[in-house]
């Protein structure tokens, strides 16, 4: 049961916040006839990620359900720390396999939706029905089955606080390296943008609407490979899936080199396939390796780390392209791959001990309570 509403929170908030992502560009355009302006729509939602570990400490601090009306960052990490406690861990790879392909499912549809609301009523219409997915959403949580939290001793806390909490991802290993190869696979196709656009119109001399069809392709080989997912995780672990996710990703890069229109639709469904994998095994590897404590400023880093990146690496991509339209799509590939053999190098070299010494480290101190402090609540079941 949890599962799968899980999976329809992804459905209905995907759709509430893809609704607006395209219409949010063309609702500015027509209003202010500034395409500057239009393109720095998305910045406005992405720019948070910036501050995620800051304010993934909140989720720690407070219920998680709160998390979902402060914001977008806050609504990753909550979910991040809400989904181990809600499901056991032998589920989360395939939950978060499906709730990806969700995601990318109203990625594909939701825009769509929108422009077509926006023709027919404008866009204060489709910010309507975007505000109202979210309302759905919430009222979806409320019908989680989560277990009583049991009372505990006097509180306690980290040894060493907030920071203690932003520091546990660097310090496992089983953690860090999926999320590092996730960091590295996603920034680095925000590196290839401006390439695949060079690619299509100049390379193949094909029209800009080929981009369209690019897209459909890579959501279609999203959708397949966030599907798969959770069974391939549930074999090999989330440093495998990671890898393989990666050097799927380099795979695609290299399709889309090739000079026939086939290998560009080929590649978009490699990549497809590719960056999710990567997302998912890191994802499940946070969730599955951090004390549930700290699983919300852990998680809410882990997203700066995945989506930061491309941030910079965009306009890189942009400028690089002026060396030729195939250049950073190779740079690309041997960056993925190269990070893809380092880890599984790495990961062969360790074993479980530097985990479990983190698990000990991790352990809360008592300490007395500060003046004005209140013992812990028992929930109610």
């Amino acid at each position: 049961m949890n599962g799968f509403l899980f999976v329809a929170i992804s459905l209905v908030a995907g759709f509430g916040s893809t609704a607006m992502s395209l219409v949010a560009g063309i609702w500015i355009l027509d209003l202010t006839g500034s395409v500057s302006l239009a393109g720095l729509a998305g910045l406005c939602v992405y720019a948070p990620t910036l501050a995620a570990p800051w304010l993934g400490g909140l989720v720690d601090r407070f219920p998680v359900m709160l998390a979902y009306g402060v914001g977008y960052v806050l609504l990753d990490a909550g979910e991040s720390a809400l989904l181990p406690a809600a499901l056991p861990p032998s589920a989360l790879g395939d939950v978060n396999g499906w709730r990806s392909s969700a995601q990318e499912g109203m990625k594909l549809i939701a825009p769509l939706a929108g422009a077509a609301i926006y023709s027919w009523r404008g866009g204060g219409a489709v910010a309507a029905v975007s505000a109202a997915m979210p309302l759905l959403a919430a009222a979806m949580y409320g019908l989680l089955r989560l277990p009583a939290t049991p009372a505990g001793p006097p509180r306690s806390r980290p040894r060493t606080g907030f920071r203690h909490g932003l520091a546990v991802l660097g310090r496992r290993p089983r953690v860090r390296n999926p999320v590092l190869l996730a960091g590295v696979a996603i920034g680095l196709s925000g590196f290839t943008v401006a390439s695949l656009y060079a690619r299509v119109t100049e390379g193949l001399d094909l029209p800009s609407t080929f981009l369209g069809v690019l897209a459909s392709a890579q959501g279609a080989g999203s959708i397949s490979g966030g599907l798969v997912a959770g069974r391939v995780l549930a074999r090999r672990g989330p440093a495998t899936v990671a890898a393989a996710g990666a050097a799927l990703f380099a795979a695609g890069c290299l399709l889309w080199c090739l000079p026939w229109w086939p290998a560009l639709i080929a590649g978009s469904v490699t990549v497809g396939v590719g960056l999710p994998w990567t997302l998912v095994a890191a994802v499940t590897a946070v969730q599955t390796g951090t004390p549930d404590r700290l699983l919300g400023r852990v998680s809410a880093t882990a997203n700066t780390v995945m989506f930061g990146p491309i941030a910079l690496t965009n306009p890189l991509g942009a400028a690089a392209v002026h060396a030729g339209a195939r250049v950073p799509l190779i740079i690309a590939a041997a960056g993925a791959l190269t990070a893809a053999l380092v880890s599984r190098s790495a990961e062969a070299g360790q074993d479980d001990r530097a985990d479990r010494d983190e698990d000990q480290r991790d352990e809360p101190v008592a300490v007395p309570l500060d003046q004005g402090d209140h013992p812990p609540v028992r929930s109610e079941p």
